[in-house]
């Protein structure tokens, strides 16, 4: 299967519903071909729930929608064993996560408990109720949304959970232009409804394995090491990169790559993705004055390309 053919068709119809916006759209696109969850971060009322509902039809898969709340259980995710008289045995019935997308609207409103809950499932594909070990479906991502932590009922996300989010995106207010669009169009809600998929599951498991396939060179590799390295050094940075972090990043940029019709990764895949990809990871290191994701550009700027 050609790639570019595919991956315009989604970018195109993604940026009809969600007009403007066309960096942030290619980054959730880059997300998903990775096979990484994602966090989309931002006041609300800019288009964070319409997008995700975009992706989830615009990509070919079953999704389902949990608003998170103070009182929602991990059990209201995951599901319960309910005993039923008539066959005399408790019988399972799935909840919510047993889907392709979760879209997890508002996810810093739930308490950490629940918050805790989805981590088995991000991270293993797999989730444990009642003492059974139950798999999720294939692919399976969630796209969950998160109000900035200064607003009122928040609550941070661990650092644990976090980790498992390959991309922090953030929408941001539409420009003039895009917001006449928005005030003189129709109702997005009602396009994204009407949106066709575009891909099959085979389709999208194929383009992912198309991203792995991506090369990397020796020295990009090296630059790669020299990023991670510098948030490691303390001068950034209070924690730097784990391992698994590196990872990632390299899996984003490859999904770049793609998506800029290159079968290896360039310097430029690792910028273009890079603050997306690790800020939501890292603590600025306290004098620095600024957040992580211009700490991340400053430090881009002091590394040099190997």
């Amino acid at each position: 299967m050609h790639a570019q053919p595919k991956i315009k068709a989604l970018l195109d119809q993604l940026n009809t519903v969600i007009v403007g916006k066309n960096s942030q759209v290619r980054d959730c696109v880059a997300c998903l071909l990775a096979g990484g969850h994602l966090l989309i971060e931002d006041v609300p009322g800019v288009g964070k729930t319409t997008l995700a509902h975009a992706l989830a039809r615009t990509f070919g898969l079953q999704f389902a929608r949990v608003q998170f709340t103070a009182d929602l259980m991990p059990s209201d995710l995951t599901g319960v064993a309910v005993y039923e008289r008539a066959s005399q045995a408790f019988a399972f019935h799935p909840g919510p996560v047993f889907t392709q997308v979760l879209l997890a609207d508002e996810i810093n409103r739930a308490s950490p408990k629940t918050q805790s809950a989805l981590l088995e499932a991000m991270e293993e594909k797999q989730v444990s109720v009642e003492g059974a070990t139950r798999a999720l479906p294939e692919p399976f991502f969630v796209i969950a949304t998160q109000n900035p932590q200064d607003q009122l009922g928040t609550f941070a996300l661990p650092e644990s959970q976090l980790d498992r989010f390959l991309m922090r995106i953030s929408l941001g207010y539409p420009d003039r232009a895009a917001e006449r669009l928005l005030l003189a169009g129709s109702d997005r809600r009602g396009m994204v409804d009407s949106l066709q998929p575009l891909l099959t599951a085979a389709e999208l498991a194929a383009l992912q394995q198309q991203v792995l396939a991506v090369h990397a060179a020796e020295p990009l590799l090296n630059y790669v090491q020299d990023l991670i390295a510098a948030t490691r050094g303390g001068r950034w940075f209070a924690q730097g990169l784990s391992p698994r972090a590196g990872i990632a990043l390299m899996r984003a940029a490859k999904a770049q790559a793609l998506i800029e019709g290159r079968d290896y990764v360039a310097p430029d895949d690792v910028q273009a993705i890079l603050a997306q990809t690790i800020a939501h990871r890292l603590v600025p290191t306290g004098d620095a004055g600024r957040g992580a994701v211009e700490q991340v550009r400053a430090m881009v700027e002091a590394t040099p390309l190997s």
